[in-house]
Parts: structure tokens; C-alpha cells; sequence
């Protein structure tokens, strides 16, 4: 049985966000909110070939972030077949197609959203990454599809890295889902799904905007709504994502429209906190109770600055140092709901290091214990060369 199938409904998972959802966000996100389930922010198949170092970085994930999909996105189904194969051989519990990136870079090429545009195609890179799944439970060896010796053991490094172990334990097939959009220019939602369930994915995850629109305007609802009647029957579960900000936004969405389950985006930027009160929501829904749905978490600030901390720690262990710039929107997000968090803002995002971080944050603890606000000529600033560097 899929993994999804053993979620209590209304499945409560973290999407995937490009340049968002890297190895240190899940890993926050994972210990602080645990939600039902992650997928890493997408990957190009054609990595396997011409970057691997860079595919082993973008799939390095830890054992506390399972259930874990790895998403995947390009249009040739014969580097779908094969990268599966990667895939599974790293321990991943699924595989996740990306049919919905609107980025111009991808969905020109005929990749991410660009499919809806090609469903024949979206369906073969279905059928191939399946297999390539099927093949490699049965006993295929990376060499035998021309992964290099190289290369496999880079692989089995990252496994004995992150479990102790160089391969899974078992050889087992794993679900493929989809990730896509509504519509392309246009809402095709009712033909497009019903497309993709020929191939019976064990999921469809549905971003209520069409590629034209990218990230403008509201997510609509009601196209996802049609979405899971178009599959009322399937096996396929239906999540909904787009515009939820809060639990009592995916209390609504799933009780309006019948989605088996949602996936959080921005709102979990910043706030890992949020996927506590998965569990009360999903009571609240069965017992159709909407003032039982769970209030934001009033988290204290030092619980913020401890769980931000972990964050660039983990990333400063993770990446190279001259990388540590790209905290600089996380932290952003961290500090939405403290005090004056324009003052703090500003020393943040000139952070370059990670013990810029913690002086900024134990400036702010003195100022806020002494109100001597404005901070920003008070505090030590960063000199004028690191100013220029943001």
C-alpha cells in the first residue's frame, strides 16, 4: 500500500518551493512542525547527467523528514526512467512529477507546466518513471542503465551519510504523484486530470492557478473542486494548494471541495509552527466543527530565535560558506511577527555569515530588554562593504 493511503485525512503536507524547500528548510520544518508529509523542492532530471554533485545536494534530505517524495521535472521519458532509478536507489518513500513550475525557463522547454500544453507526452514521462521504479525494485542496477561507478558510489556515501546504511533495505516500488496547475492559459482542469488518471498516479496535487497567471490573483477553488469530482471513483487522492494561510483557510478549502488533503507553501515560510495543529484539524473536519479548528501558534520569541538559529546552522553545515547569503529571505520570513521587525529586518538581510545572525540577534534581545529602539545606527553595523554585498 502507497504511503498516502496510511494519512488520516485531511492529509496536512509542506510543498515544494524552488529556491525554498532546500535540505535545511525540510529539516526545520520537519522537527518543529512535522507535517504528514514533504516533497523536495524540484530537481531537473537532466542533473543525472550533467550534474550530479548538484542532484546528490538538492536530494539530501534526513530520516526525520519521512514520508519524503523527491520531485522531479524535465519532458524526456527516458531521463524520467532512468533518474526514477536514482531515486529509489537514495531511500526516497515517493516520487513526485512536477507538471506545474509556470517559471518561463522550464515550461518553455515543454517541462513543469508546459505538459498541460502536451498530455500525451505527460503521460509517457508517467509510465516511465513507473517503470523505471518497477525496474529497479525487481533487481536493475544503476550500472545497468549506465550510471557510472563513480556516481553510484557518491550515492551510497549519501545514503551511509544520512541512515548508515549504502542502500535501502528493501527493494520496493514507490508511488508516483503529480504536482501540477489548472490550466495552462485557459482552466482545463476536468480534461487535463482526467488525463493524468489513466495513468493512476497515487496523488494529484492541484495549484489553483493556471501558468499564465503564475502567482497573481486567487487560487480558484472551484477548479479544484471540479478536479476532485472529475476523479470521484479513482484511486487517485486529490490536494489542493494555493492561497492557504492559515488552518482555518485549509478548514474551509477541504470541507468546501472534498480535497482528500492540502499542501502549505508560503504560509509555512518562517513558520514550521504552523503544521502543530494538524492533528485538531483533522478532528475538526470529521466532526465537521469548524470552531475547533486551531489558532495560529502564539510562539514566543525565544522559541523564533532558537528555531531560526537551528535553521542557519544547519545550512551553514550544509552549504559552502559563500552560499550563506541565501538565509537572508528565510530569515525575513522568521521575523515577521517579532517587535520592530523593520529594525531587525534590515539587519538581516545584510547578513553574510552565520555569526552575523546570532550578533544580530543578540543586539535585538538587548535592545528589546531596554527599549532602545530605533536600532538601526545603535546596533554594531555591518561595515560598508558588507552593506554593498546585499
Amino acid at each position: 500500500m502507497s504511503f498516502w493511503n496510511e494519512i488520516p485525512r485531511p492529509i496536512v503536507g509542506l510543498s515544494p518551493m524552488d529556491g525554498v524547500t532546500d535540505a535545511s528548510f525540510r529539516y526545520i520544518t520537519a522537527t518543529v512542525g512535522r507535517p504528514d508529509v514533504i516533497l523536495t523542492e524540484f530537481v531537473s532530471v537532466d542533473t543525472a547527467a550533467f550534474a550530479p554533485e548538484s542532484l546528490l545536494r538538492d536530494f539530501t534530505y534526513s530520516e526525520v523528514e519521512r514520508p519524503i517524495a523527491a520531485q522531479i521535472y524535465g519532458h524526456t521519458p527516458e531521463t524520467f526512467y532512468k533518474v526514477a532509478h536514482i531515486v529509489c536507489e537514495l531511500g526516497f518513500d515517493g516520487l513526485d512529477i512536477n507538471m506545474g513550475c509556470p517559471a518561463k525557463k522550464v515550461a518553455a522547454k515543454g517541462s513543469g507546466a508546459g505538459l498541460i500544453q502536451t498530455p500525451a507526452l505527460a503521460r509517457e514521462i508517467i509510465r516511465a518513471a513507473r517503470q523505471g521504479i518497477r525496474d529497479w525494485a525487481a533487481g536493475q542496477t544503476l550500472a545497468a542503465i549506465g550510471i557510472d561507478g563513480e556516481f553510484v558510489a557518491r550515492i551510497r556515501n549519501a545514503n551511509r551519510m544520512r541512515c548508515g546504511a549504502e542502500a535501502p533495505a528493501e527493494r520496493r516500488e514507490i508511488p508516483v504523484s503529480v504536482k501540477t496547475r489548472i490550466g495552462y492559459e485557459a482552466v482545463v482542469v476536468e480534461d487535463w486530470i482526467k488525463n493524468l488518471l489513466e495513468e493512476r498516479p497515487a496523488v494529484i496535487s492541484i495549484h489553483g492557478r493556471t501558468l499564465m497567471q503564475q502567482y497573481s490573483g486567487s487560487a480558484d477553488w472551484s477548479a479544484i473542486a471540479r478536479a476532485v469530482e472529475a476523479a470521484r471513483g479513482s484511486a487517485t487522492l486529490i490536494l489542493g494548494n494555493g492561497d492557504l494561510r492559515s488552518l482555518a483557510d485549509v478548514y474551509r478549502r477541504v470541507t468546501e471541495t472534498g480535497v482528500d488533503g492540502v499542501l502549505l507553501g508560503r504560509a509555512a515560510q518562517g513558520n514550521p509552527w504552523i503544521f502543530r495543529g494538524k492533528l485538531e484539524l483533522k478532528d475538526s473536519v470529521k466532526s465537521v466543527c469548524a470552531d475547533s479548528v486551531p489558532l495560529p501558534p502564539n510562539v514566543a520569541i525565544e522559541e523564533r530565535f532558537s528555531v531560526l538559529l537551528d535553521h542557519c546552522r544547519h545550512f551553514a553545515a550544509w552549504r559552502e560558506p559563500h552560499v550563506f547569503v541565501a538565509m537572508r529571505k528565510q530569515l525575513a520570513s522568521y521575523i515577521r511577527a517579532v517587535p520592530r521587525a523593520a529594525d531587525m529586518r534590515y539587519r538581516m538581510v545584510h547578513v553574510n555569515v552565520l555569526e552575523d545572525v546570532e550578533r544580530c540577534l543578540e543586539d535585538y534581545t538587548a535592545a528589546l530588554a531596554s527599549e532602545s529602539f530605533p536600532i538601526r545606527a545603535s546596533w554594531n553595523s555591518p561595515p560598508a562593504a558588507a552593506l554593498r554585498c546585499g
